[in-house]
């Protein structure tokens, strides 16, 4: 799959697109069809750059990219990590501020109780590291287990993960903003994944590195997602299509709402756009 630009006036009307990878990019099986890859490939043709946008950190991208023969700019860790696959580097990446992060811990577990926590260390293999009681989602994504919360603080981290026994995602992330906004990033970007991150960091900011290092802007560029982590995405690009599967906080900001990633939401709208 190309995912550079190409020399000429492009005849796609967005010279970028965006996608994210979980509840959108991805079937439920954690694959892409052949449907939404044969219009990722034209759109690519036509002329159009095709960025990945994810909340996931590379170390757990790394493989769906390579699966996908992508060989372009993807942005990874919630817009932590500029990643370039088919060099196999990272380009940028920012950590969180891990004094800042202990004393939000404190703050939100001071308003809501204990919590179950998780983090994600920087670089191109860091790990994902879980503490006792964090439920990780069934998949093949590595994950390395902790015990003393000192370990944490041991490396840098790109961010931190959040669970709570008795709080849905939306009312911790609420809570977790509402205690601790001033300090870290909060972020909710998929079921049972309430994140922690460096002030002000979203997908947006990593987008615009990226799109910059493309020479495109946010004029130029349609995105798709599925959760709340994509509404900045959404407001920086020129039209933000949300799937049928979407948290009902993207809807609302949506310029569209197409079917599910099911249902090949993607490759619904770029064939529409298609000349």
């Amino acid at each position: 799959m190309s995912t550079a630009a190409t020399g000429g006036t492009p005849s796609f009307p967005y010279p970028l697109v965006a996608t994210d990878l979980d509840g959108t990019l991805l079937s439920p099986d954690d694959t892409v069809s052949a449907r939404t890859r044969d219009a990722l490939t034209a759109v690519t043709a036509a002329g159009a750059a095709h960025i990945i946008v994810t909340g996931r950190s590379v170390a757990w991208t790394r493989h769906v990219l390579d699966d996908l023969g992508y060989e372009g700019i993807a942005v990874c860790g919630q817009g932590a990590q500029v990643y370039h696959a088919g060099e196999h580097r990272l380009l940028t990446s920012v950590t969180l501020d891990r004094q800042l992060a202990g004393l939000a811990l404190a703050k939100i577990e001071a308003e809501v109780g204990p919590l179950a926590l998780a983090a994600s260390r920087d670089g191109l293999d860091g790990d994902v590291l879980v503490g006792p009681g964090y439920v990780v989602q069934e998949g093949p994504l590595p994950a390395v287990p902790f015990t003393d919360v000192a370990e944490l603080w041991a490396a840098p981290l790109t961010k931190m993960y959040v669970q709570h026994p008795g709080l849905s995602d939306d009312d911790l992330a609420a809570a977790a903003q509402q205690a601790a906004g001033h300090l870290v990033g909060v972020t909710m970007a998929g079921e049972g994944i309430v994140e922690l991150l460096p002030l002000g960091l979203t997908k947006a900011t990593g987008l615009s590195l990226a799109a910059r290092r493309l020479g495109v802007k946010a004029a130029d560029t349609i995105a798709f997602g599925d959760m709340p982590n994509d509404i900045p995405m959404f407001a920086w690009s020129a039209h933000g299509v949300a799937m049928a599967n979407a948290h009902d906080d993207l809807k609302a900001v949506a310029d569209e709402v197409t079917t599910s990633n099911e249902e090949d939401g993607i490759a619904v709208v770029l064939e529409r756009l298609l000349p």
